[in-house]
C-alpha cells in the first residue's frame, strides 16, 4: 500500500509540474483511494475533495481508461468521498455526495460508472445499517455486473447481498453468499476490502449463531489488515470481535472489554466518529452491565454529542436510546 501511494504523489507532482487537469484528477482518485484504505480519512476525503473540484464530465472518456479504476473518475471520487465523509462522522455529507455519483453515473450513460455508483451506495447504505436498501443496491449491481460481464462488481454485490440477507433473518442463505463472493475474488487475485468482507461474514456467522466460525473470520481480517495495512475497517472488527466474545463467554469477558478499548483506540487515531460511536456503544453497554453506568454515560455521551446531522440513522437512535436507558 505504501509503494502505491509513493507512485501517486510522483503522478500527483508530475501533474501539478505541467498542470494537467486531467492527470491531476487522477493522482487525487489514486492517493484519495489508497489514504482511504490506510485509515487516513481525513487526507482521504481532501484528496476526493480535490478530485472533484477538478473534475470535468468531458474529460471522463481518456479517464476511464487511463485510471487505474474501473469507472469515470467524477463517480469514483464521490463514491469514496462519501465512504470516507460517513466515517469520519459525516452520515447526511455522505448521503449526499452517495446520490451525486448516482445522478453523474446516469448521466453519462456509462455501465461500468453506474455499476460502481450503484456499488459505493449500497456499501454507503450497508455502513448505515440500512439492511433491505442495501440488498436491493447490492442486487441491482450483480444484475448489472452479470449482464456487462463485470466479475469484480458481481463479487462485490454478491458479498453485500449476503450481510444484507444475514442480517435479515436468513444467515445461512447470507454466510453462503458471502463466502461465494469472497471466493470469487480470490480467483480473480485480488485482495482488496478483503478484510471488510470478512467483517461482514463475521457479523453474519454470528447472526447465525456460529460464534466460533465469526471469530476465525475476524481473525484473518486482522492478519490481512497488518499484511496489507488496509486499515480503514479495523476499529469494527475489533469491535466485531468483542461482541462475538461475549456471545462465545455468555457472561463479562476481559478479552471482549481490550477488544473495543482497542476499537474506540483505533477510531479516535483515525477519527472515524461513526466507528468511535459504535465502539463506545458496545463498551458502555458493557460497564452497563458491570454496574458502572456512570463511567459508562461519560463515555458515549460526548461521542453522541459530537454530531450535528444524521439522527435519523440506526447508530444514533441506538446511541440516544442508550443513553436515556442510563442517566
Amino acid at each position: 500500500m505504501e509503494v502505491v501511494r509513493e507512485l501517486g504523489e510522483q503522478l500527483l507532482s508530475l501533474a501539478q509540474r505541467v498542470q494537467d487537469p486531467v492527470l491531476l484528477v487522477q493522482a487525487h482518485l489514486e492517493l484519495g483511494s489508497t489514504s482511504c484504505s490506510l485509515g487516513e480519512l481525513v487526507a482521504a476525503r481532501t484528496h476526493m475533495e480535490q478530485g472533484i473540484a477538478l473534475y470535468h464530465p468531458r474529460q471522463y472518456r481518456s479517464l476511464v481508461f487511463r485510471s487505474g479504476f474501473p469507472g469515470d473518475p467524477g463517480v469514483v471520487c464521490r463514491g469514496f468521498a462519501a465512504w470516507t465523509l460517513w466515517m469520519l462522522g459525516y452520515p447526511d455529507q455522505a448521503f449526499k455526495r452517495s446520490h451525486e455519483a448516482l445522478m453523474l453515473a446516469q448521466q453519462l450513460a456509462h455501465p461500468v460508472s453506474h455499476a460502481a455508483a450503484l456499488y459505493f451506495a449500497a456499501v454507503l447504505h450497508h455502513f448505515r445499517r440500512e439492511e433491505q436498501v442495501a440488498q436491493e443496491r447490492a442486487e441491482t449491481v450483480a444484475a448489472r455486473a452479470r449482464e456487462q460481464g463485470f466479475a469484480q462488481p458481481l463479487s462485490a454485490g454478491t458479498i453485500l447481498r449476503g450481510w444484507a440477507l444475514a442480517m435479515q433473518g436468513q444467515a445461512p442463505v447470507g454466510m453462503a453468499q458471502i463466502c461465494q463472493g469472497l471466493d470469487a475474488r480470490q480467483i480473480m487475485g485480488t485482495e482488496l476490502m478483503r478484510p471488510h468482507g470478512l467483517a461482514l461474514l463475521a457479523e453474519a456467522y454470528g447472526q447465525g449463531g456460529q460464534i466460533d466460525e465469526g471469530l476465525r473470520a475476524v481473525a484473518e481480517a486482522l492478519v490481512e489488515v497488518d499484511a496489507h495495512a488496509e486499515r480503514y475497517y479495523a476499529a469494527e472488527l475489533y469491535r466485531l470481535k468483542g461482541e462475538l466474545v461475549l456471545v462465545r463467554a455468555a457472561a463479562y469477558d476481559p478479552e471482549a472489554e481490550t477488544c473495543f478499548q482497542q476499537a474506540l483506540t483505533v477510531a479516535r487515531r483515525q477519527r472515524a466518529k461513526s466507528l468511535e460511536l459504535r465502539a463506545a456503544m458496545s463498551l458502555s453497554r458493557l460497564w452497563q452491565q458491570q454496574g458502572t453506568c456512570k463511567e459508562a454515560y461519560d463515555l458515549l455521551a460526548p461521542v453522541y454529542g459530537w454530531f450535528t446531522a444524521g439522527f435519523d440513522t440506526a447508530d444514533l437512535q441506538e446511541a440516544k436510546a442508550l443513553l436515556e436507558e442510563m442517566s
